[in-house]
């Protein structure tokens, strides 16, 4: 395995996971504050690392496993704590939608590698826009400083919700041809 700066970045936002976790549920009066600081900090990793790797052409197999679990993994974290957190239908049915999607999409992307066909199933815009808004919403979310901020989060929340669904369907419509071979 080449360690290089895009792949120390992801294995640092996976570190950063227990990180999180264990400081959004500390007791203390910025624990929220930090916590959302910490996932801020993972999302621009994101983008960073993916930024470096293009821009230095620091690809590598490691890191086009380990980048998708990375974001996956602190997202599905954050996901659970705010639907815990929240303790609503509002939060948890877009928030598990969410990780339905995640799942559904990345087995696909797996599914469609393996026929030779991934390509059908790249990253698209809509997806990082889902991305883009859903990182934004749940900082927002975790951090819960005041309701402007609450309210800001919650319509990116369901903005990203939307945009999960309607990424998914446009996967799964670009795998159609495949999903539906005998």
């Amino acid at each position: 395995m080449k360690w290089n700066i895009p792949n120390i970045l992801t294995s640092f936002r996976i570190a950063l996971i227990p990180v999180f976790l264990v400081i959004f549920y500390l007791p203390m009066e910025d624990a929220r504050f930090w916590a959302a600081f910490i996932f801020w900090l993972a999302a621009i990793t994101d983008a960073l690392d993916g930024y470096i790797a293009r821009r230095f052409n620091q690809f590598t197999k490691f890191g086009e496993f380990l980048d998708p679990v990375a974001d996956k993994a602190m997202v599905v974290a954050a996901l659970v704590v705010i639907v815990e957190d929240y303790n609503s239908a509002f939060i948890t049915i877009p928030a598990l939608t969410m990780i339905c999607r995640e799942l559904i999409v990345s087995a696909l992307r797996e599914w469609m590698a393996q026929s030779g066909n991934r390509a059908k199933v790249a990253v698209s815009s809509l997806g990082k826009w889902k991305t883009v808004a859903q990182m934004i919403a749940l900082i927002g979310l975790l951090w819960n400083a005041n309701i402007y901020i609450y309210w800001l989060s919650m319509f990116l929340f369901y903005a990203a919700f939307v945009l999960t669904l309607w990424s998914m369907w446009e996967y799964l419509r670009g795998a159609s041809k495949e999903l539906t071979r005998k």
